[in-house]
């Protein structure tokens, strides 16, 4: 799916203030919330899909009892986004994962191993890591933050950051980018 940067990058472009930080009765300062993010995001997508594709965009998939991934990596995953045909392993294209730029350690650790073993165990030729929202040095925090996962770990739990793609949305009505891990 050659077009998906550029439907991505369009999509991107196209989600509002509200949909990145939401207002909440009784507090001064707007907070993130990734599922409304997630929701618009997945709504500015499809409405730039291409009409005559094998592949689906799909939200939260429930990889639960999967007959061919039961018992591994993939089993109990949620993931925020697949690109994939729907019944046929052999074209699954992409996962993506989402995390607000304040994401913590722990909910940055479980999407790193999904991303990593979307693409090892579940044959998808692509994985991005989504952080939205925030300056640059939020996502400097993230980037350190993986790179010392991935450091510490030293593969135990199967995490590759060779294998994932991270990209930010830094503000509503701007284009995500891709960022090197470096």
């Amino acid at each position: 799916m050659d077009e998906f940067t550029d439907i991505f990058c369009a999509a991107s472009q196209e989600i509002l203030n509200e949909y990145f930080q939401l207002p909440v009765a009784g507090k001064e300062d707007p907070i993130y919330r990734e599922r409304v993010y997630c929701y618009e995001l997945y709504h500015q997508l499809r409405s730039r899909w291409p009409q005559h594709t094998e592949y689906s965009l799909s939200g939260e998939v429930d990889k639960n009892g999967h007959e061919l991934i039961r018992g591994d990596e993939l089993d109990r995953k949620k993931p925020d986004f697949l690109v994939h045909e729907p019944g046929v392993m052999e074209h699954n294209y992409l996962i993506i994962e989402v995390k607000p730029s304040n994401a913590d350690r722990k909910g940055v650790k479980k999407d790193l191993k999904t991303l990593t073993a979307f693409r090892t165990k579940g044959g998808y030729s692509k994985a991005i890591f989504l952080i939205y929202g925030g300056p640059n040095s939020n996502l400097e925090k993230i980037k350190t933050t993986s790179k010392n996962i991935f450091a510490e770990i030293n593969n135990n739990e199967k995490i590759n950051l060779n294998l994932i793609e991270l990209w930010h949305h830094p503000n509503p009505e701007e284009q995500a980018y891709l960022v090197n891990w470096e």
